[in-house]
């Protein structure tokens, strides 16, 4: 990437703490050289060898401007909004998928989604295809147990691990969490109130998920005080069904609207992640864990909404607005949102950056912060980026790529997105449709909501871009969609494709979004 393309400025308030992370930032590169990497039991550091407790707390569906830090004057985030002034801001941070599963995958394993088979949601049928030009690859809805989970890698380097909320990489007993790393792990989605857990248990009746799931991470928190730990809190809130605790659903039924922003129960929602995120900084102040603890928040895809203004027949929630699109597309809405990284004393108050960075450079940076070793014979896709958390020397950056050969639909016969690829380079993103092979040029630094096409106006940058897009499916070995062809379908899709044509002969008003 150019360096000339990527910035980080810092608010004047902050030039205090910035003498106090030069100091600390020296202290963490020269223990970094001198310690060796060697896996240590729970609780056995000396202070200068210690490594950082990490906590990693993913809402589901939140858009990239649906908090307060980033843009929205309805949604109410005071305590992730703390987090943003006392750590670092991405504002170029992306997910592997447009949707819930690939990104999970991406995150949990450090691969892209060739490397697992998840490019969606659940099976091809889902939507129907039948009727498109392109058949898309079968798609796979759990991670392989032969792939090293980040924590299983960081576990390997003497951390306690904990998960508690949405996995949704497979809950049978090969693929659930606690056979993939996790000493500890609590798996609940559906719904927010009412909810089931996997494995079970005796959680009080009418309690919120988000709650329940914050309650068992400070539990988790507080028996592993003497660290080091990782700790991964997937909270399936803000996704669907909209439902909120009733005192904040009054709150912001009080609020006036603004822009697309004005959905006082999505609002509840996002109010109830903030408490979360509340509740977790403030027992790590309790407990004085806040300097020696790197806390990282994010969204594991774009909001839903921004659907209508590109032609779409959806039940928009939210609005990503300046960004185009959302969630399902592989336009800035669906794959650009928030990433928050804290950790006083080492991270500088304040700092914004917008170097892109993507899901699967997660697992290398983690690594990097707990000092451990990758694993062997294991290739890792992302480039990790604890040099720009902690202020060190910038490298060159390797370009972000998506794939995903499959359609995800929407209300009315419309579509969020039909197969397609993307790489972004520097300021560049080219998009590519598979089904008549369109290609869009965008320069994202001039243009980021992607208004203008510049694919015919630089058609030097379209072959170069296009090259490498090409070349990487190449050397990942990235399956594409083949064509349909009606005759060569099996009897169980045709049973998919009655199906759906009778769904569709009912459906005459836009649907809610499938996830």
């Amino acid at each position: 990437m150019d360096r000339s393309s990527t910035a980080v400025s810092r608010t004047p308030a902050d030039v205090l703490a910035m003498l106090r992370h030069r100091i600390s930032t020296l202290t963490l590169i020269a223990v970094t050289v001198s310690v060796s990497i060697h896996p240590q039991k729970h609780g056995e550091c000396s202070e200068l060898s210690r490594v950082p407790n990490i906590i990693l707390i993913l809402a589901d569906d939140l858009g990239y401007t649906d908090l307060g830090c980033f843009g929205s004057k309805y949604y109410e985030t005071p305590n992730i909004d703390r987090m943003a002034a006392e750590g670092m801001k991405f504002t170029s941070g992306y997910t592997c998928g447009p949707n819930c599963q690939p990104t999970r995958a991406a995150m949990m394993s450090g691969q892209y989604g060739p490397r697992t088979g998840v490019y969606t949601v659940g099976g091809i049928d889902r939507f129907n295809w039948q009727s498109r030009p392109l058949r898309p690859v079968n798609n796979v809805v759990k991670l392989a147990p032969e792939k090293v989970t980040i924590a299983e890698a960081i576990q390997n380097a003497g951390y306690a691990t904990g998960m508690f909320g949405k996995w949704h990489l497979g809950e049978d007993p090969e693929h659930h969490p606690l056979c993939q790393g996790f000493e500890e792990a609590i798996v609940s989605m559906g719904v927010h109130f009412n909810f089931k857990t996997n494995p079970k248990t005796d959680d009080p009746q009418g309690d919120y998920l988000a709650d329940f799931l914050t309650d068992r991470a400070l539990d988790f928190i507080r028996r592993h005080r003497d660290g080091p730990f990782l700790l991964y809190l997937p909270h399936f809130a803000v996704h669907v069904p909209l439902q909120a605790k009733q005192r904040w659903i009054e709150h912001f039924q009080s609020k006036a609207p603004v822009g697309g922003h004005c959905d006082p129960i999505y609002a509840g929602m996002i109010a109830s992640v903030d408490e979360s995120v509340g509740r977790v900084l403030a027992l790590l102040d309790e407990l004085r864990l806040s300097d020696n603890t790197l806390v990282i928040f994010s969204s594991d895809n774009g909001g839903v909404g921004g659907y209508e203004r590109e032609g779409i027949r959806g039940k928009s929630i939210t609005d990503n607005a300046p960004l185009k699109g959302g969630k399902g597309m592989l336009y800035e809405g669906g794959i650009r949102v928030p990433c928050i990284f804290r950790w006083p004393g080492r991270i500088a108050f304040g700092t914004v950056c917008d170097e892109p960075i993507n899901s699967v450079d997660l697992y290398p940076t983690l690594l990097a912060a707990a000092r451990a070793k990758p694993p062997e014979n294991y290739p890792l896709d992302g480039a990790g980026y604890m040099d720009l958390l902690i202020g060190g020397p910038r490298r060159p950056r390797k370009p972000l790529f998506w794939h995903f050969p499959g359609y995800l639909g929407s209300g009315a016969g419309t579509w969020r997105t039909t197969p397609a690829g993307a790489i972004r380079a520097g300021d560049w993103k080219l998009l590519e449709f598979f089904e008549d092979g369109r290609l869009e040029l965008y320069n994202l630094k001039d243009d980021i909501g992607e208004m203008k096409n510049l694919a015919a106006a630089q058609p030097d940058k379209v072959n170069e871009l296009h090259a490498q897009l090409i070349a990487w499916r190449s050397e990942i070995n990235a399956p594409m969609p083949i064509k349909n062809v009606p005759s060569e379908r099996s009897a169980e899709e045709e049973k998919g494709q009655k199906r759906k044509t009778r769904q569709q002969r009912r459906q005459t008003e836009p649907q809610q979004l499938k996830p």
